[in-house]
């Protein structure tokens, strides 16, 4: 199977079944991001163990199967990071989609390297990452401040 091949059925099928989805009762932090371009939507609750890691992240996404596939993985990924950690996570996979170079990105996020040819779909991926770093530092998500 091709690259592209793999992250349609990849995506698709994380899409389909996300694992980290629905509220989060008794959330520490909360973030939300809006694409106005397509009309993306993402609510993130975030719970901190008592090391100030992330113990736990449930997303709510209503947008396009690339903006579900992502905040899903997100919900997985951000778990035993600390702010800093996850906000460099984040930032890292934007740099992968906006310039190609991937800096350390997490080799579960290269499925997602694709996008960078379809330059109008790389805010539907990073849009749960805006989102999660709103929710850690209590700023806006990039994406929604313009909508």
């Amino acid at each position: 199977m091709d690259r592209d091949g793999l992250y349609q059925r990849q995506v698709i099928e994380r899409a389909r079944a996300p694992a980290h989805a629905g509220p989060l009762e008794g959330a520490t932090g909360r973030g939300e991001g809006t694409n106005p371009m397509c009309g993306d939507r993402v609510r993130i609750g975030i719970w901190f163990d008592g090391d100030g890691r992330i113990g736990t992240v449930r997303h709510q996404a209503r947008g396009c199967a690339i903006c579900l596939a992502s905040a899903d993985m997100m919900a997985e990924l951000a778990v035993g990071q600390d702010q800093g950690g996850a906000v460099t996570m984040g930032r890292s996979f934007a740099a992968l989609l906006q310039t190609g170079q991937d800096g350390g990105v997490r080799p579960e996020l290269m499925v997602f390297a694709p996008l960078r040819q379809h330059r109008s779909r790389i805010r539907c991926a990073t849009l749960a990452w805006s989102a999660l770093e709103a929710a850690l530092t209590g700023t806006p998500a990039e994406d929604s401040k313009d909508g």
